[in-house]
């Protein structure tokens, strides 16, 4: 392929391209090991720039006295500019990542512009509400509720979505009229980038959204210990969410935090085995298994594991490793060379804990970080069933009631999403209601979509993004009693 334009590699403060006092940052192509470009970063007192221009344009600037019909516009511009610049965004993706470009275009990028697109719609229509009340001191009083913006949002984006996750804090956050401190992730920001150029096309006002850069250590514990931030929004591990979590309860900072999940597929008797084999795989698999809400219990009925497990086992060897622009690939790399010896060890220790290997298991012999998929049959007490991966491995657990499936999927400190596979719609709904998610799919699954709330439950963290969920928790509740 054509090397692309790449997008300015400073970092992006009150409108503006800046250097960075920080250490220069790297980065990397996943699927050769080739260095595609080296961006600036930010130190503690960068940070502060791009905070104090977050807080300046939340008070007094443009945005501050924008109605949100006039918010909403830009951020449906924002949509536009994201579609018209697609094939850009998901060829930074697919580089930036090493998932098939196929797969960025057609989901990341469409589904971030659907959620600018939507969360825009939202813009003029937060309202509070009014609240009847008796009357006051023998006078009428009319008490009223608003919905006021936060302020300053920090967000912290992961590198395994960056675009449509940025997309996830950017939007809801726009649309209520705070304004953003947006640190990417440090594996995978040129894509992000590109968007903050977007960002300044469409017409945001100086200081609105500000990119900076940076390790987590630096960057991010400047940014999440900074005193003039409202709320935090992070996506990613839940050892980052509790650092995260403590620093925001120094300061009473809001969070909203999605932390990743072991989640379950539950496969009834009466599941039809060729229809969903296809769609289990793509939550094992997809991304490379660097999905938060991967599927990587496969909780089977002990009548149909030997079939669950054919049935997998062929969707595994039928995936196509290799370069993410080829459209023959249907599976890219992990995200760098930790991330895959962090998945080979998980690999050595099922072997070691007694699983029974079903299918992949190593790393193809081939440049970049690859790890082929991998379907084990073990029990929910292994440690390859009990931490998450994010990586290509699913491990095959059997059950023998409703009652033992729903146990096995809850026992599990994560809680973020689940799948059930049943021809009896009324059993899967009733299964459904016992189980501690988030997000429950029947008979399918799929990315979040931005009308519906997002987020999960236990470790797998706090708050919702996207739907009017993710709007409201951009915003403070007010109440106004008016005496007369």
């Amino acid at each position: 392929m054509t090397r692309p334009d790449l997008p300015p590699t400073q970092l992006f403060i009150d409108g503006s391209w800046t250097a960075g006092a920080g250490e220069p940052l790297v980065v990397e192509n996943p699927t050769d090991g080739t260095r595609l470009a080296t961006l600036h970063t930010a130190d503690a007192s960068d940070v502060a720039r791009a905070v104090t221009s977050a807080r300046r344009a939340f008070e007094s600037g443009p945005w501050a006295r924008m109605s949100g019909a006039d918010r909403g516009r830009l951020i449906a511009r924002l949509a536009d500019l994201v579609e018209s610049n697609a094939e850009r965004l998901a060829t930074l993706e697919a580089l930036d990542v090493g998932k098939p470009y196929r797969d960025a275009l057609a989901v990341d990028i469409a589904l971030a512009a659907e959620t600018f697109r939507h969360m825009a719609g939202w813009a003029d229509k937060i309202h509070g509400s009014v609240v009847p009340v008796p009357d006051h001191m023998g006078r009428s009083r009319l008490s009223y509720t608003e919905r006021i913006p936060l302020g300053v949002v920090g967000a912290i984006t992961p590198w395994n979505a960056p675009t449509m996750i940025t997309s996830w804090k950017l939007a809801p956050a726009f649309a209520a009229g705070c304004t953003v401190v947006l640190k990417p992730a440090e594996h995978a920001p040129l894509a992000t980038q590109l968007l903050a150029e977007l960002a300044a096309e469409a017409g945001f006002p100086a200081g609105v959204l500000n990119v900076v850069n940076g390790p987590g250590p630096v960057t991010g514990a400047a940014l999440i210990t900074h005193p003039d931030v409202d709320k935090l929004s992070f996506t990613g591990s839940p050892h980052t969410g509790r650092v995260i979590g403590r620093a925001a309860a120094e300061t009473f900072t809001k969070v909203t935090l999605e932390l990743g999940g072991k989640s379950p597929q539950i496969v009834f008797a009466d599941a039809d085995i060729d229809e969903l084999a296809p769609v289990a795989a793509l939550s094992l698999f997809a991304n490379s298994g660097q999905t938060c809400a991967a599927g990587t219990r496969v909780l089977v009925h002990r009548s149909r594991v030997d079939e669950v497990a054919h049935a997998l086992a062929g969707q595994a060897e039928a995936q196509r490793l290799g370069d993410p622009f080829d459209p023959r690939t249907t599976m890219g790399s992990l995200i760098n060379a930790a991330q895959r010896d962090r998945v080979l060890s998980y690999i050595d220790a099922g072997r070691r804990g007694g699983a029974s290997l079903v299918t992949g298991g190593s790393a193809p012999s081939r440049p970049g970080y690859f790890v082929e998929p991998t379907v084990f049959v073990g029990d929910n007490d292994m440690r390859i069933a009990r931490e998450e991966i994010f990586g290509p491995v699913g491990t095959i657990i059997p059950f023998d009631d409703v009652d033992e499936a729903i146990r096995l999927a809850n026992d599990t400190r994560y809680g973020l999403a689940a799948v059930i596979w049943s021809r009896d719609i009324n059993a899967a709904l009733a299964a459904s209601r016992g189980l501690r998610v988030g997000a429950v799919w029947v008979n399918s699954f799929g990315a979040p979509d931005p009308r519906v709330p997002w987020g999960g439950m236990k470790a797998s963290g706090i708050g919702r993004e996207l739907g009017l969920s993710g709007v409201l928790a951009n915003t403070e509740e007010r109440l106004v009693n008016v005496v007369y």
